[in-house]
């Protein structure tokens, strides 16, 4: 179904497209993609040491849902919502702003999202998607009640699919710091950064030890750089109606640098190779800029 191409690193392209109604974020990154950086752990943190000499550290608490935690004490279990979608090439800025208008405000006609993020897609993909829309959940049965709202259904049949030509659902369940703000995705830290999507399609019968494996690898890694992540989460879709990919992982970065930073690391990369890449089939990761909601929007 799918060549060893798809099999390799997920990586991203900076690109200066942005979440519509929000200015792009600037980066030094993006004009020299080759300036030599480190980073070294420091008591819980990261400090970053770019070619320049010039150092920027910080002492976070980065917050990581997995499964396959043992330690469920101070968690508590969210559900994670993603949908990408397809947008058709002449998608005027009218008829973009009028669908993601219309999907950011779902939240308010309906009750049990508790957080919302969503975008035109910063990078391209294999599968051509072009916007995400991520929303969190507290049960199961909120997400169910969602997929059949008559308002939810309603917006996807007159403000989505007029302006799209095919979407994906994937949803999974995760854990997450028992304390409101990581709950519901608040406070300054959750206010702006970069929304990195990467969906995963293990091979089946690399389920179990080997996937568990790897994705529990992977989020012990991403405890180890909460300078540069705010929150990741993480888990099995059960999403029904699409299986294409078997796991979903949602993390927030702090900024476009600290996404590239860490998908360059060594680290990641040492991860990905021993653990991911041979037990994969394909992966989509994808990422957006995430701006301090203003007026336009609403």
């Amino acid at each position: 179904m799918c060549s060893t191409m798809c099999i390799q690193t997920p990586t991203f392209s900076p690109s200066t497209t942005h979440c519509f109604f929000r200015q792009p974020i600037s980066s030094p990154f993006l004009s020299s993609s080759r300036k030599l950086y480190n980073v070294l752990r420091l008591n819980g943190g990261v400090n970053v040491q770019f070619s320049n000499g010039k150092k920027r550290g910080a002492i976070f608490s980065a917050s990581v849902g997995q499964n396959s935690s043992n330690d469920t004490e101070g968690k508590r279990k969210v559900v994670e919502h993603i949908c990408l979608l397809k947008a058709k090439e002449n998608l005027s800025e009218e008829e973009e702003k009028d669908m993601l208008d219309y999907l950011y405000t779902t939240q308010y006609q309906m009750r049990g999202i508790i957080a919302i993020t969503l975008g035109r897609i910063s990078d391209q993909n294999i599968e051509n998607y072009t916007h995400a829309v991520y929303m969190r959940f507290q049960r199961k049965e909120d997400l169910g009640k969602f997929y059949e709202n008559p308002f939810y259904l309603g917006v996807l049949r007159e403000h989505v699919m007029p302006y799209c030509h095919g979407l994906i659902h994937v949803d999974f369940e995760s854990e997450v710091e028992d304390d409101i703000l990581p709950i519901f995705r608040k406070g300054e830290e959750f206010n702006y950064g970069v929304e990195f999507i990467l969906l995963i399609s293990f091979v089946e019968s690399k389920f179990g030890g080997p996937a568990e494996d790897a994705l529990a690898s992977l989020a012990e890694l991403i405890l180890e750089f909460p300078s540069l992540i705010v929150q990741s989460t993480q888990g099995l879709n059960f999403c029904p109606s699409s299986k294409e990919y078997t796991h979903g992982v949602v993390t927030r970065f702090r900024s476009i640098e600290a996404l590239e930073l860490f998908m360059g690391s060594t680290e990641y990369k040492d991860i990905w190779r021993s653990k991911f890449q041979m037990i994969i089939q394909k992966t989509l990761p994808i990422h957006f800029s995430v701006d301090p909601v203003g007026t336009e929007i609403m």
